[in-house]
Formats: C-alpha cells, sequence, structure tokens
C-alpha cells in the first residue's frame, strides 16, 4: 500500500506538554478559588467574582485547549461572531428585565374576589 500524505499548506504548531500542564494547574487553582470564595461572604460582590474565575477558566479552556490562540483568522471570526451574538442575548434579556415594573405587594388572586361574588 502506498502511503498517504495530505498538505494542506497550514503550518501545524505543536503545543508543549508543559504549557498544557501550566494550564490544567491553573485551573485547577481557579476551581479551589471558586470554591474557597463560595464560603466567603462577599455580600453582592460573591456572583461578580464566581463570574470573574469563571470567564478566567473559560479563556484558558478556550485559547488553549481548543487552540484558537494559533488558530487562523477565520477561526477567530467565528469565535468572536459567538460572543457577539451572546452580548445580544444578554442585552435583550436585560432589556425586558430591567424594564418592567414590579409591585412590592403583589395582590395575587384576591382581586378577582369581587368578580366572582358578581358571576355566582
Amino acid at each position: 500500500m502506498s502511503e498517504h500524505t495530505e498538505t494542506t499548506g497550514h503550518a501545524v504548531h505543536i503545543v508543549p506538554v508543559r504549557t498544557y500542564l501550566l494550564v490544567f494547574f491553573a485551573l485547577m487553582a481557579g476551581t479551589a478559588l471558586t470554591t474557597a470564595v463560595a464560603y466567603i461572604d462577599l455580600g453582592p460582590w460573591n456572583t461578580v467574582v464566581a463570574l470573574a474565575i469563571a470567564v478566567t477558566k473559560m479563556t484558558l479552556v478556550i485559547l488553549f485547549f481548543m487552540h484558537v490562540k494559533y488558530a487562523t483568522g477565520f477561526t477567530r471570526i467565528v469565535i468572536l461572531s459567538g460572543f457577539f451574538w451572546l452580548a445580544i442575548m444578554v442585552a435583550l434579556t436585560l432589556s425586558d428585565e430591567l424594564t418592567r415594573v414590579w409591585e412590592i405587594n403583589p395582590s395575587g388572586w384576591n382581586v378577582l374576589l369581587p368578580l366572582a361574588s358578581r358571576l355566582f
């Protein structure tokens, strides 16, 4: 049998094992930090700190394990368009949530009792 080789013209980037290990240990440290912060009462900052750690870990995974750091321009455009679409979805959700009028003490079903007593 003949040996089949493909040439695509793209340079292949080989990531050293040391880089993968450093990213792995950074992710483990991020997980430990997330767990530690969960036991500390930071008030309204709990969510902000947890999301900051999560975004940092997500960035490490995308850049190194998904090889986006070494990818071509088109791959980066696809990734950025995904984040752009996510931003649109978050903006639409927040525009709905933040423009609603919420009652402090909702009246519930008691509002319908006078109407129901007239019908029966």
